[in-house]
């Protein structure tokens, strides 16, 4: 397959600590190019929106989007109006129609679209799986607790309308939970916090079951100190436990599993299979997830919030 040309749309903390790295690292990939309205970078032609990268001279086989979730809408359907493949950060849009209008056009246009989950890509995730598909699984906890002023410094979109606030993080756990468990996810009763002046919240607390099994979550957005990512399971065999977003695995009477960060090289490595094959990897069961939790959930008024 020939190296794909690829432009980077957003240049915020994730596309600098993840998307960056883990290009320069794969040799399926060429960045050529860069749109951000508030940073540049060297050595390849930069853009202040991606309209003007479509319309420049530079050719592009992909794009990759960074951006929030709220606009990305547009971008990917004008990328994909331009012929171009689209992988898109987490989560993929700001509502499900979104997500499945560009499927869907994607489809149509003969592009290839990736809705990526990078936290499915952890160490522990697969081996997760293939050990609970083979045991009764009693009862599942998430707490996924980090620190909003440490991971999203200054950025007030995500507790705006669209932002998802601590479902953001949340959706994490999400897209693992609806990976290793057998049975589909779905959404009994949910509480989220949200702070005065705000629309996202900071807190959520679900009651989910996934088939007959009960499933808790909670989020925390205000956690300082060590940060919690753990997903626990009860089984008929014991306790499993994913930690650390899921690069620890602990499963009874063996000692914990860890390797390395590979999530983001993994992501960019699915997305040369998926152009090559040319078929789209749109799974929007964590985005439903989220969605339903707004629905039904009940509503609290917090303290107000400031970076």
């Amino acid at each position: 397959m020939k190296t794909l040309r690829i432009g980077l749309v957003g240049l915020g903390k994730i596309a600098r600590d993840q998307h960056l790295p883990a290009l320069a690292a794969d040799p399926d990939f060429d960045l050529v190019a860069i749109a951000s309205r508030n940073a540049t970078l060297d050595d390849v032609a930069n853009f202040p929106t991606i309209e003007a990268m479509l319309d420049s001279d530079v050719a592009l086989d992909a794009v990759s989007l960074c951006t929030p979730p709220r606009g990305r809408f547009d971008q990917a359907r004008a990328a994909i109006e331009a012929g171009l493949h689209v992988m898109m950060e987490k989560p993929p849009a700001a509502t499900i129609s979104e997500a499945v209008a560009l499927a869907e056009l994607a489809q149509a246009k003969g592009v290839v679209l990736f809705a990526t989950w990078h936290s499915r890509e952890a160490a522990g995730v697969e081996p997760a799986r293939a050990w609970l598909a083979e045991r009764r699984i009693d009862a599942v906890r998430i707490a996924w607790r980090e620190d909003i002023r440490r991971w999203h410094p200054g950025q007030d979109w995500i507790l705006e309308a669209g932002g998802f606030g601590v479902f953001d993080p949340g959706i994490n756990a999400l897209s693992i939970a609806t990976r290793i468990l057998p049975d589909p996810l779905r959404v009994d009763a949910a509480t989220i916090t949200v702070p005065s002046g705000r629309q996202g919240p900071l807190k959520a607390m679900l009651e989910l079951m996934s088939g007959i099994v009960p499933v808790s979550a909670e989020f925390d957005f205000l956690q300082t100190g060590p940060q919690t990512w753990d997903i626990e399971v009860d089984t008929d065999a014991g306790t499993m436990v994913l930690s650390m977003g899921g690069s620890i695995l602990r499963l009874p009477d063996e000692p914990p599993r860890e390797a390395a960060d590979s999530e983001y090289p993994s992501l960019y490595r699915r997305f040369a299979e998926l152009v090559a094959t040319g078929k789209s990897d749109v799974d929007l069961r964590p985005l439903q997830i989220v969605a339903d939790a707004f629905l039904i959930a009940e509503r609290v008024t917090g303290d107000a919030f400031e970076w």
